[in-house]
Order: structure tokens, then C-alpha cells, then sequence
């Protein structure tokens, strides 16, 4: 009991991670139908931006994090702006081999500056271990669980509450309409990139607090697609409880078989949802008439 316990937590607490970027990856979708491949890089900058503002720079905490989500939220615009939307009203396909190519170039650039080896920073989470009855889990984990639920909470807010949020979910609906409406659709993608790419700086600077600063936090990102195709490719409702599910299957197949399952299972159960469910668990199924 104390070993399920214990794996329950930290699986919930990585999972919460997967899901904020996976969030990014699904508003992007939402708000041009572009499957975007570099989500998990934008998360590994996240991370070294963190460490860059507070060690190479010796910022204070909370202007570090402001400063990496904005440099964040400037990145996803000058992508939006410069590379994407050049490309509207060409085939879909155009569109996600430049978001393949920009994984490509996120990762060399991070290699470029900082190298491969592992860094640390300064921790903003709670170090050590705290009891839960008989179990001991790892302190950070258990706070990046309502840390991460809060910032979650604070996106469905965006979308219902205000007015970018409502001209996202609208041009989701249906683009002419929303043309028709007044709104702007390339300043909702340059929206959309920016909140992506935020939300993926977050995900990556509470993963280098528990991980550390390294680049196989890329790797860790790929988990983003799993989660995405669980929970659905345009349900923010949906990355939440993809991310939850593939860190607890994560944390389970570790803790109770081992052998490296723990590294395959998230894409044992990306194909098995292709196969049976490809609209994953809260997605939109769409019918086609012929």
C-alpha cells in the first residue's frame, strides 16, 4: 500500500507536467489544425531559459519565471509570425513538417548554448520527503500536483472568460464564421503559439526543478503525443486526464514490473487508442458523408 501510494503521487505529479504541455499542443490544434512536433522542445527551453535566468544571470525567482514566460511567449509569436504564417492556405501537411523542423533547430540551439551536460538550479519546490500516513513521498512532486491542477484551472478560466479565449474557441468552431464575426484569425494564432509556448516553459521549469536541467527533458516531452491522442486532439479537458493516466501507467509499470516497460508504455497505449478510439477520450468524433 505505501509503495502504490508512493507511485500514485509521483506518477500524478509527472503527469500534471505532460499535461501542460500537452495543453499547448491542443490550443494550437484548436485554433489552426496544426499538429505541432515541437511542444516537447519548447519545453526543454523552457527549462534552460529558467536556469539561464537564475544562474547564468542570478535573477531573483520570481523575476526569472516572469522573465522565461515572457522570452517564452515571444518565441511562440516570432514562430507564428515568421514561419507559419506565411504558410496559410497551404496544405496542413506544410505546416507540421516546419514544426518538425523547428524541434530540430529548438534542440540544436539549446546544444549550441549550454552543451549536454546537466545543470541545477535554485529549487522553488519543497526538497526532501513528507509522510502520507506510512508512505514517504517526494515533497516536489506532491506540490507540483495542485501547482500544476491551479495553472490548468486558470487556462479553462482564459477560454471561457475572456474575450481571446472565446474568439479561440470560436474560430475552433468554425474559421468563416468567426471571419464573418470580426475577428482576427492570425492574431488568435499568434495567440495561440504564445500560450503554447508559455505553458510548455512552465511544464519545463517544474520538471528541471524535479529532474534537473538536462536535455533528455526533451525526451521526456514526447510524452506529450500519447497524452494528446488519450484524452483527445482538441479537448483541453482531455490532456488533463491523458496526463494523469500515462504518468500513473508510467509510475505502475516502473514501480510493479520494471525492465523498461515504464519507457514504452505511454506508446503501447498511444496505438492501442489509435486503434481503437483515434478521437481519443474526450475528443470531438467527426463523420464524414460521402
Amino acid at each position: 500500500m505505501d509503495q502504490f501510494l508512493q507511485l500514485t503521487v509521483a506518477g500524478l505529479g509527472t503527469g500534471m507536467i505532460y499535461a501542460l504541455a500537452a495543453v499547448g499542443f491542443v490550443i494550437i490544434y484548436k485554433a489552426s489544425d496544426v499538429i505541432n512536433f515541437a511542444q516537447g522542445d519548447l519545453l526543454l527551453f523552457g527549462t534552460y531559459l529558467i536556469f539561464f535566468s537564475l544562474v547564468q544571470i542570478g535573477l531573483p525567482w520570481t523575476v526569472g519565471v516572469l522573465l522565461t514566460m515572457l522570452v517564452a511567449a515571444g518565441i511562440g509569436v516570432a514562430v507564428e509570425r515568421t514561419v507559419l504564417r506565411p504558410l496559410i492556405g497551404e496544405p496542413i501537411i506544410s505546416m507540421i513538417m516546419v514544426t518538425i523542423g523547428l524541434s530540430s533547430v529548438l534542440r540544436a540551439v539549446v546544444h549550441a548554448i549550454w552543451g549536454p551536460q546537466p545543470r541545477t538550479f535554485p529549487s522553488f519546490l519543497p526538497e526532501g520527503e513528507v509522510m502520507l500516513g506510512s508512505a514517504v513521498v517526494s515533497a516536489d512532486r506532491l506540490v507540483a500536483i495542485p501547482l500544476a491542477l491551479a495553472l490548468l484551472a486558470g487556462l479553462a478560466l482564459f477560454f471561457r472568460r475572456t474575450r481571446s479565449g472565446i474568439a479561440m474557441r470560436a474560430i475552433a468552431d468554425d474559421q468563416q464564421a468567426a471571419l464573418s464575426m470580426g475577428i482576427s484569425i492570425p492574431r488568435v494564432f499568434a495567440t495561440a503559439w504564445a500560450l503554447a509556448a508559455v505553458t510548455a516553459a512552465i511544464g519545463g521549469i517544474m520538471l528541471g526543478n524535479i529532474v534537473g536541467v538536462t536535455p533528455n527533458v526533451a525526451q521526456i516531452g514526447l510524452r506529450v503525443f500519447p497524452v494528446v491522442i488519450l484524452g483527445g486532439l482538441d479537448s483541453i479537458r482531455g490532456a488533463v486526464v491523458g496526463g494523469a493516466i500515462i504518468g500513473l501507467l508510467e509510475f505502475y509499470a516502473g514501480g510493479y514490473i520494471g525492465h523498461g516497460l515504464n519507457l514504452i508504455i505511454p506508446y503501447v497505449v498511444l496505438i492501442i487508442v489509435l486503434m481503437v478510439r483515434p478521437y481519443g477520450l474526450f475528443g470531438k468524433e467527426i463523420i464524414e458523408r460521402v
